[in-house]
């Protein structure tokens, strides 16, 4: 037992020593700004702090962008908008390894600090690194790696920071600022437009483009510190690291693969079945069968994303009017050889939708990604004649 016990004091010892450790004069406190990936998830840069000190051997990452994937119900919590992130620390010098392999550039903001106000910074990461400290509740948009670094460096100088926003010019919205990030990323885009709500189609203030690394960058460059009478700039020096090269991708095979020339392809194909079931006064079941049941499981999804989960940008998605959840159970009686009457007002119903759905598009009320469009267009011709088949069926039948 004296042995355990022996073990146990020398831990929390090591612990005391490592995070009560006293910074020398040669120490830094830096905001690092990495630039965009090749990958969706890391199309938007990223941010984190760094501590150095040549004298005390010291050079670590403060990254507030990790989470544990083999957290207990990690993926279910995941879907569920319950994103547990945590404060995590490691070698500077792997840091910029990594970031080095997937080719991307890195900066460094040296802060203008006191020694105390550099000892303030390493003692409250270093606290907030502890196991118990380290967990936050990440949202993308208002608490994530970005939105951290402003937080962080209010918390601990308090009013003797402050940010200005007035480099920023613009006025966009959450979705502009997205679209800004995802330009090789159209696929991804598509997504994003397709799962997030009208939430973030209203104008971000200017403390709200934070939530992106390169504006948080932009935000240190202008924000100044009260060092005795006087408000001095809080970067002190800007370093850069690595430097990225950019390969140039084959935008023919981009082109082709996007989603507006992929959905119009295959509206262009749903227009051409219809023009020949019209001719030949058939229908092809399987063509009405296969876009009920895709808009109505792209329903289903769309819903759960705004009812289910704790994600505050699935939030008022309009994109159910035109992804109609009810089309999944309708899809099994377009199987039919005779529709049912209600059919042609059920469609009549639809195109109804359809029409609110751009009405909604034009007045900006829910920004849909342009991808859509040819698919509102083929979904419209497709609805109508069903309609009008259900219709003539109907009034044949009252003969």
């Amino acid at each position: 037992m004296k042995i355990k016990q022996f073990c146990s004091f020398i831990v929390i010892l090591i612990s005391f020593v490592t995070y009560s450790q006293k910074l020398s004069e040669k120490a830094e406190v830096s905001v690092i700004t990495c630039g965009p990936g090749a990958q969706l998830f890391t199309a938007f840069g990223h941010s984190a702090f760094r501590i150095s000190d040549p004298v005390l051997k010291i050079d670590k990452i403060y990254n507030y962008g990790t989470f544990n994937f083999n957290a207990p119900n990690f993926y279910l919590n995941f879907a569920k908008g319950k994103l547990t992130y945590q404060l995590s620390t490691s070698p500077f010098s792997y840091f910029l390894r990594v970031y080095k392999y997937e080719n991307r550039w890195v900066k460094s903001q040296v802060l203008n600090l006191k020694p105390e106000e550099l000892q303030a910074f390493y003692d409250f990461l270093q606290n907030n690194a502890k196991p118990q400290n380290r967990d936050y509740q990440y949202d993308f948009f208002y608490d994530n790696c970005s939105t951290k670094i402003e937080a962080v460096i209010k918390t601990i100088l308090k009013e003797k920071v402050h940010f200005n926003n007035d480099h920023i010019t613009s006025s966009k919205t959450h979705r502009d600022l997205i679209a800004d990030y995802t330009v090789d990323q159209k696929w991804g885009k598509f997504g994003i437009d397709l799962a997030l709500g009208s939430v973030i189609d209203r104008t971000a203030t200017k403390d709200e483009y934070k939530f992106l690394p390169d504006y948080i960058f932009q935000a240190m460059d202008n924000a100044t510190i009260k060092i005795g009478n006087t408000n001095e700039p809080l970067v002190l020096a800007t370093k850069t690291f690595l430097n990225s090269n950019k390969t140039n991708s084959n935008l023919l095979f981009s082109y082709l693969t996007a989603p507006i020339s992929i959905l119009t392809i295959l509206s262009l194909i749903v227009g051409f079945i219809t023009f020949k079931n019209f001719r030949n006064k058939q229908r092809s079941r399987w063509l009405d069968f296969s876009l009920h049941l895709i808009t109505g499981i792209i329903g289903i999804a769309v819903l759960l994303l705004w009812f289910a989960t704790d994600h505050t940008a699935t939030y008022k998605n309009l994109n159910f009017l035109w992804a109609f959840a009810p089309n999944t159970i309708v899809a099994f009686y377009m199987l039919k050889a005779k529709l049912p009457q209600w059919i042609g007002n059920y469609h009549l119903f639809l195109l109804l939708l359809l029409g609110i759905s751009v009405l909604i598009w034009l007045f900006k009320i829910q920004v849909y990604n342009i991808a859509i469009a040819p698919l509102l267009i083929a979904l419209g011709l497709r609805y109508f004649y069903i309609f009008y088949t259900g219709k003539k069926v109907l009034s044949t039948s009252k003969k």
